[in-house]
């Protein structure tokens, strides 16, 4: 496989470890994948969430956290690889979670949860970290990479396309998830490497494009890469790795997941998810969760009229918790079932 350009910085293999909280890739999986030459992701979503002191002071403790995960991130990694942090638009305390971690020297910001229009202006280009839109059409390509160039003189250093069969926060409607055989997705991975060529030329850089959602395996790499695509994001296959931040008892829900056992749901972030059905979905199915403490993480959040609280959904989930907690998954969870060990996943992911 031929190693990830972005800008000056190089990844031995173009393999991207998608960012996954509450706390499910924090510094121990980030630094174990980049530790085998790819790019391992830290998510920065209440990343503070066992620190002392946060059920006081949250956002002072994520700021402490994004600095401790990404210096031990890079101790792990020994030179290799690159650390990366993903930050979720949706957000309250967004912008001050990318500046915090481009002051730690994170390699590389990806942003989802929303088009990160104003990300150039928190990520000095002297600054060396890299900037990274997650967007899953080519129309969102071209809003952000116009608002960009018109702005910011400026354009993506990284673009990640997520597909409709991604775990999380999903960039689709709900009606379009019910029938995803209808979503031509190679066709809008087609579109998306096209459209960012006029911004390659303008700026004499080139823009590689990574797409995730769905990659389980060589063939499922190789198909994106004959696509045109410059490499692969995955994530649901390194939550079942021995390095992974999560509880035993997390990795065992993917284990232990079938098919039939995973559901599209309604996040409080104001995106639909994929998740794992259990207990926890089933009572909020019955009616409104109240939220008993706000964790001031999302902008757009008002707890008297929310399902439930996502900070304590995933957090309890993280902690191995699963009958309270929210349990993110990609659609093919149902075909994981064995814990490996980071290297060995990197081996079966990549291909000549």
């Amino acid at each position: 496989m031929k190693a990830l350009k972005i800008g000056d910085k190089i990844a031995e293999l173009p393999i991207i470890q998608g960012g996954m909280g509450v706390g499910i890739s924090r510094s121990s999986l980030a630094g174990a994948v980049a530790r085998e030459g790819g790019v391992g992701i830290i998510s920065t979503a209440q990343i503070g969430y066992d620190e002392e002191g946060f059920e006081e002071h949250e956002e002072e403790c994520n700021l402490l956290a994004i600095r401790k995960h990404i210096r031990r991130a890079k101790e792990l990694a020994k030179g290799h690889g690159l650390i990366g942090v993903n930050v979720m638009v949706a957000l309250k305390y967004y912008k001050e979670h990318v500046k915090e971690a481009v002051a730690a020297g994170a390699d590389l910001i990806a942003c989802g949860a929303g088009l990160p229009l104003d990300l150039p202006s928190f990520v000095p280009a002297e600054s060396g970290t890299k900037i990274a839109p997650i967007v899953s059409s080519r129309r969102a390509a071209e809003i952000l990479l116009k608002k960009w160039d018109r702005q910011y003189k400026r354009t993506a250093d990284l673009l990640v396309v997520e597909g409709p069969k991604a775990g999380g926060h999903l960039g689709f409607h709900e009606e379009e998830l019910k029938d995803i055989g209808a979503i031509d997705f190679d066709a809008e991975v087609k579109e998306i490497i096209a459209c960012k060529k006029p911004y390659e030329e303008k700026y004499g850089v080139e823009i590689p494009v990574v797409v995730g959602g769905g990659i389980f395996d060589k063939g499922d790499v190789k198909h994106v890469m004959d696509l045109g695509a410059d490499g692969v994001q995955v994530a649901s296959r390194f939550v079942a790795t021995v390095e992974c931040d999560a509880s035993d008892a997390y990795k065992q829900a993917y284990l232990n997941a079938d098919p039939e056992d995973i559901q599209i749901v309604k996040s409080p972030v104001g995106m639909p998810g994929r998740a794992i059905r259990n207990a926890f979905i089933k009572r909020v199915e019955d009616g409104k969760l109240p939220v008993k403490k706000c964790y001031n993480c999302l902008k757009k959040c008002n707890p008297a009229e929310v399902p439930y609280c996502i900070t304590k959904a995933l957090t309890n989930a993280v902690k191995g918790d699963l009958d309270h907690g929210l349990i993110f998954c990609g659609a093919n969870v149902g075909r994981i079932k064995e814990i490996i060990p980071v290297h060995q996943l990197m081996q079966e992911l990549a291909y000549e």
